[in-house]
């Protein structure tokens, strides 16, 4: 076996990336990442440089692969280290560049360590993969190397070999086998389901048309709308536009099949929009936006409609992105993330093991107490 470092996707042959990626995930397929890079929504000048870490066999074929970028800030991640990078310069060090495996822009939970179906050498790829980042670090003297919004499996197993294992909280939606939105209604408390069902007939009240599109009838024209209402989200939270409109349209020509978009229409006209990713079975909500401020419009397109798309396709979970105690109240209930962590310095890395343990200890109370007392179900 031995190890590459790609700077680019394109250097990469796709039908040997996805073999890897054995449970489909949308955002760690080849045309996501792919798009990102061709798009220059993610390259140096964005402060992304793309270190893909390969392992090829004799014959010079991908075995394993790890999404990996050289960071030069800690923006686009949704797990916060910034006061960890003020903290170690105001000692003197340097924290940025950094390793980062993770998805550029996108907080959800999938594989960082993507292996090969057969498992005859997983368990060593796996281990020449985590090592290639520890001696990364090392060798280039980096102050650390990440892996952000992976499963607790790995966050343990990564734990076992000294890497600071971080926990987050995230709201989810999980489908209980309904066989309807009703029937999703009818496990909610009686506040919550009359309040849910007042915020739909409001937005019947305006006269929209709400649309789920995917597939073919995704097309530029819709994109470019989409694009103005992404730009306005942003615009309106004093954000940076992470995403350019050659990055949708380049989904639309590789991966359009995986993608969701629910837009509300005024006359024929699109003023609103939400996109999706459909895993194998989760629902990835992630960017939203419109032009004109309808109340309750957000909660429809976002969350009321993944919902109903989910429970009509049989798909267990609906992850609706960071943030949002708003959530709650719609059926969604709080949820753990995870994240580890490999700090070189010795003293630095002891002061965050006891910040995050703290950090551990005040998510996991937050949650018992949304689940419990703040459930907005019935039982």
């Amino acid at each position: 076996m031995k190890i590459e470092l790609a700077s680019s996707l394109s250097n990469i042959d796709k039908n040997q990336w996805n073999k890897l990626n054995i449970c489909n995930h949308p955002f760690t397929s080849y045309e996501f990442l792919n798009a990102l890079e061709t798009s220059n929504s993610v390259s140096t000048k964005t402060g992304w440089t793309p270190k893909h870490i390969l392992v090829k066999n004799a014959a010079n074929n991908l075995i394993g692969a790890s999404p990996n970028y050289l960071k030069m800030h800690s923006y686009g991640e949704y797990i916060f280290d910034h006061s960890w990078a003020n903290a170690f310069e105001n000692a003197g060090g340097q924290y940025y560049p950094k390793l980062l495996s993770a998805i550029p822009f996108t907080p959800a939970t999938g594989p960082r360590i993507l292996l090969s179906p057969q498992k005859k050498k997983n368990d060593e790829i796996f281990k020449l993969i985590i090592f290639t980042y520890e001696q990364l670090v090392k060798n280039n003297n980096l102050s650390s190397a990440h892996m952000n919004f992976i499963t607790k499996q790995l966050s343990d197993t990564l734990n076992k070999r000294n890497w600071i294992k971080r926990e987050g909280l995230q709201f989810h939606w999980y489908n209980k086998k309904y066989q309807s939105f009703d029937d999703f209604l009818g496990e909610l408390k009686s506040t919550k389901r009359k309040a849910i069902k007042k915020e739909r007939k409001k937005i019947n009240e305006y006269g929209l048309t709400i649309e789920r599109l995917t597939g073919d009838a995704l097309n530029v024209k819709i994109w470019d709308s989409f694009y103005e209402f992404y730009l306005s989200t942003i615009d309106k939270k004093w954000g940076g536009a992470y995403l350019t409109k050659d990055f949708f349209y380049s989904i639309n020509r590789s991966m359009k099949n995986k993608i969701l978009l629910v837009i509300a229409k005024k006359n024929n006209d699109i003023i609103a929009g939400a996109l999706n990713f459909v895993g194998e079975n989760t629902l990835y909500g992630r960017n939203w936006g419109s032009k004109l401020d309808v109340p309750f419009l957000h909660f429809e397109l976002c969350y009321y409609q993944a919902i109903e798309y989910a429970i009509e396709n049989k798909i267990q979970i609906v992850e609706a992105g960071a943030q949002g105690h708003h959530k709650i109240q719609r059926g969604y209930i709080a949820t753990s993330t995870y994240s580890a962590h490999y700090i070189q310095n010795d003293s630095f890395d002891k002061a965050i093991r006891g910040f995050v343990e703290m950090e551990a200890n005040e998510i996991n109370k937050q949650i018992e107490v949304i689940n419990q007392q703040g459930s907005p179900y019935s039982n």
